[in-house]
């Protein structure tokens, strides 16, 4: 016996999660509890069961790991990412690679690309009096991040066509004409330039040239003489228990995936973190008044501010940018919360749902900084990059980089909405992130001088 679910035929529950996926989920969660389940694969494929409780997932991510699979839930993304890539990977092999790639997206490899993350930030350009698009803003700073902190290319020639493909590939692969494709193989036919299929192969062909070019060269020239602190640097001096290094199809798809889970997933997260300041301006008061009083243009002094750690955090909270963790399928039957789960059935931590718990979270649709600051709240109860050993590798980077691209643009601007906006329920999805649904704006209204902290705050907007 399952955890109760809809009785919709399994198309129209499809539809429906594809449609308004946070709307789908909210009903179920009202009608059937904390724990429900769909049948969203096909009406003769295993069934999907969501959790958002923090005992069961805590279950999920630790005690019962081991009875679970993930390769054939993460397929879909192996035409972009490849073979070598670590989501791919299962067991010791996913260990072992994890282990490896770590070291470059944690703790000193962060504190080396801090600067220049800050200094691209720095670069943005944006017209006094007139208004920006948030998004498209954030998805330029997003890859320029990408290809200088990321892959290490400098401005050039090369990193010029690069931005401009990898531009097409990220536009393409958000539509839904092109995002289908990656969900259903039998039309991953290349019938030729002028097919769909066709278009993205020849498309990966033209990246893969200039990336494999990037790390040919660094062969030649090694990373520790030239002084690099970029993370394609850093994985070409990383090697393995047997002192082996990272071949070049390895570095390839590390960077492809890394493109993936960072680009479209920070740039989402900082245009919410926007949206809210604009809904609540004695919240923006009170985070350029912490920024003020700290006055550090050092990155990790910037990152550690208790209050913009919060407002990231409570953005991603409220809307996270993925609904869900790394769906599990159970390769050997386990029970969790009295029910009996067979080879084959699929298990989703549910982040949207774990994050609007009401016995979590009081007033859980509400945007309340604060909360990171009174509470330490468990990795079961929030888990924005999911969780366990699948938890997203760049989760620590792409933390650090909305704070940094945050403080930055804070110190250098101030602005306003550019019309009256309403809470918005339900986001729009945008390829694999989540979307405030109508095109968001910002007026530009000052901009400071100055790369130094200075920050307007109008104290009438702070609270007591």
């Amino acid at each position: 016996m399952l955890p109760p679910g809809p009785t919709l035929p399994s198309l129209l529950q499809t539809l429906s999660l594809i449609s308004n996926p946070t709307r789908f989920l909210d009903n179920c969660a009202q009608r059937y509890g904390e724990t429900f389940t769909l049948r969203v694969l096909g009406s003769h494929s295993p069934p999907v069961v969501f959790f958002s409780q923090p005992q069961s997932i805590q279950a999920i991510f630790t005690t019962l790991s081991d009875r679970f699979e993930f390769g054939k839930v993460t397929h879909v993304f192996r035409p972009l990412t490849g073979d070598q890539s670590l989501i791919m990977q299962e067991g010791l092999r996913h260990q072992h690679q994890r282990q490896l790639l770590m070291p470059a997206l944690h703790r000193e490899g962060l504190h080396r690309c801090g600067k220049l993350i800050c200094e691209i930030a720095q670069a943005t350009r944006w017209p006094i009096g007139n208004s920006i698009d948030v998004l498209d803003q954030m998805l330029e700073i997003s890859l320029e991040i990408i290809l200088q902190v990321v892959f290490g290319i400098q401005p050039g020639s090369r990193s010029q066509q690069l931005k401009i493909l990898l531009h097409q590939l990220l536009t393409r692969i958000n539509s839904p004409l092109y995002s289908v494709q990656f969900f259903l193989p039998p039309l991953q036919q290349d019938w030729g330039a002028w097919s769909p299929w066709g278009q993205f192969v020849r498309l990966r062909q033209q990246i893969d040239r200039l990336l494999y070019a990037e790390i040919a060269e660094r062969r030649s020239h090694p990373p520790i003489e030239l002084g690099s602190s970029d993370i394609l640097s850093l994985l070409m001096t990383a090697r393995d228990s047997e002192g082996q290094p990272l071949s070049d199809t390895e570095l390839r798809d590390q960077l492809m995936t890394l493109l993936l889970l960072g680009h479209e997933t920070t740039a989402s997260g900082l245009t919410w973190v926007f949206y809210w300041l604009t809904q609540k301006p004695e919240i923006l008061a009170r985070l350029r008044q912490e920024l003020n009083a700290n006055g550090s243009t050092d990155p990790m002094m910037l990152a550690q501010q208790p209050y913009l750690t919060a407002v990231c955090k409570e953005a991603l909270r409220v809307h996270p940018i993925a609904l869900i963790a790394q769906p599990r399928r159970v390769k050997q039957s386990v029970e969790l919360e009295g029910y009996q789960f067979v080879a084959g059935t699929v298990l989703i931590p549910c982040i949207y749902l774990a994050h609007r718990r009401s016995a979590t979270y009081p007033q859980p649709t509400e945007f309340r900084p604060d909360r990171f600051l009174q509470e330490k709240l468990s990795p079961y109860e929030y888990f924005p990059f999911g969780g366990g050993n699948r938890s997203c590798i760049g989760m620590a980077l792409a933390l650090y980089e909305m704070k940094l691209i945050l403080a930055t643009l804070l110190q250098q601007y101030e602005f306003e909405a550019n019309s009256s906006l309403q809470v918005l329920r339900y986001p729009a999805r945008r390829g694999i992130t989540f979307v405030p649904p109508i095109p968001f704006q910002l007026r530009v209204l000052k901009q400071h001088g100055g790369s130094g902290a200075n920050f307007s705050v109008d104290k009438a907007l702070l609270k007591p």
